[in-house]
C-alpha cells in the first residue's frame, strides 16, 4: 500500500520567506508522526498544504493516494482536521456543534445524531452535550474540536498543537485520546513542540527547522544516534570552559546553547562530571550548575542545529 501521506521537494514561500524548502515526509498507515520543530519552523504550513488549504509552489504532496493540488476534494474526504486554534462556536452546545460539522461531511442525515453522539463520547463530552460551548474550558473545547475532527472516520487524522496552552489534565486527556486513536488503527499526523508529547506519543518524528527536515526517525532511534552522555553545565565563562575541556579525552562534542549553558557530550558521564568541577575548580571559573541526563529530543535538536529545541519553541 503507499504511504498514508507522501512529500517530495515540497516547497512554500511567502515573499521572500521560504517557509517551506524541499521537504521530503513519508507517513505509513497506522503511525503516529510528529512534526517536532519549534515556532517558524514550518509545521502549520505543511500542515496547511496537506490539508489543502495553502497550494504549494512546487514539489508534489499525496495524502491516501490522492494529490493535494490535483485531487483535493478525494483527500478532504480521508482526512480530519483539529487546527491549532480553537474554533468559536458561539451560543452553541456541544452537540449542536458536532451535527452541524457531521452535516458540512454530507453524512447521511439519519446516521448524524448516532454519529454525534458517538464522536462526544470518544472524546470524554457525551455528559457535557447540552451545554453551550460558551460554558466550557479550553480543555473542553479542544476535545469538542477532536470529536469533531473524528465524526466521518477519517483515514488520517491531523493534529496541529493539539495540547497548546492546555493544563496538565487536559493535555493528558489529549494525550489518551491519541493513544485510542491509535490503537484503533488510524494515522495520525501530529505537529508539536513539545518534546515530552512527542516522545510518548509517536512512533517515528521528522524535526524541522527553517521549512526543511533536520532528522528524522523513531524517538528512540534519534535520541541512541546522539551516541554520548549529556552534562549541562551553567556559567558566566562558557566560553573560557569551553577552551579548557575540549582537548580532554572523555569530550566527544560542546555546543554552547542560546542561554549560554555548555552542552556536553562525553563518553561516560560517571568520568565527566568530578572532571568538569576539578577543572573549573583548578582554573577559577565558577560553576552555577552541573547536570547529567539521558539524551533527549532536545538534545538530538542542538547535536543537528546548535540549539536548543526548548528555547526556540518559548522565543517570542
Amino acid at each position: 500500500m503507499s504511504p498514508a501521506i507522501e512529500t517530495v521537494a515540497l516547497r512554500k514561500t511567502f515573499g521572500d520567506n521560504v517557509a517551506i524548502d524541499a521537504l521530503d515526509l513519508s507517513v505509513e498507515r497506522g503511525d503516529v508522526f510528529g512534526l517536532l520543530g519549534p515556532n517558524g519552523a514550518g509545521k502549520t504550513t505543511t500542515i496547511r498544504m496537506l490539508t489543502t488549504l495553502l497550494a504549494p509552489d512546487s514539489g508534489a504532496a499525496r495524502v491516501c493516494g490522492f494529490d493535494v493540488s490535483a485531487q483535493p476534494s478525494e483527500v478532504r474526504q480521508r482526512i480530519g482536521y483539529v487546527m491549532q486554534r480553537v474554533a468559536y462556536r458561539g451560543l452553541l452546545t456541544g452537540r449542536e456543534c458536532v451535527e452541524i460539522e457531521a452535516a458540512l461531511y454530507h453524512l447521511p442525515r439519519r446516521e448524524i445524531p448516532v454519529l454525534a453522539e458517538a464522536a462526544l463520547d470518544a472524546v470524554g463530552m457525551l455528559p457535557h452535550a447540552d451545554r453551550r460551548w460558551t460554558t466550557y474550558s479550553g480543555g473542553m473545547q479542544k476535545r469538542l474540536d477532536l470529536a469533531c475532527g473524528l465524526l466521518h472516520s477519517p483515514e488520517v487524522l491531523v493534529l496541529d498543537e493539539p495540547s497548546l496552552g492546555l493544563d496538565v489534565q487536559s493535555r493528558h486527556n489529549v494525550w489518551e485520546f491519541v493513544a485510542d486513536r491509535r490503537l484503533g488503527g488510524a494515522t495520525i499526523l501530529l505537529a508539536t513542540n513539545y518534546l515530552d508529547e512527542a516522545d510518548r506519543l509517536c512512533n517515528k518524528v521528522a524535526i524541522i527547522d527553517h521549512g526543511r527536515v533536520v532528522v528524522q526517525g523513531s524517538p528512540s532511534e534519534l535520541k541512541r544516534s546522539v551516541g554520548a552522555d549529556v552534562v549541562e553545565v551553567a556559567t558566566r565563562e562558557p566560553e573560557r570552559l569551553r577552551r579548557v575541556i575540549e582537548t580532554e579525552r572523555w569530550v566527544k562534542k560542546i555546543v554552547i546553547g542560546e542561554l549560554g549553558d555548555l552542552h556536553i557530550f562525553v563518553e561516560d558521564a560517571a568520568v565527566a562530571l568530578p572532571a568538569v568541577m576539578r577543572i573549573g575548580l583548578e582554573h577559577g571559573i565558577g560553576l552555577e550548575r552541573v547536570t547529567y541526563s539521558q539524551p533527549s529530543l532536545d538534545d538530538v535538536f542542538l547535536l543537528h542545529t546548535g540549539r536548543e529545541l526548548r528555547e526556540v519553541a518559548m522565543a517570542p
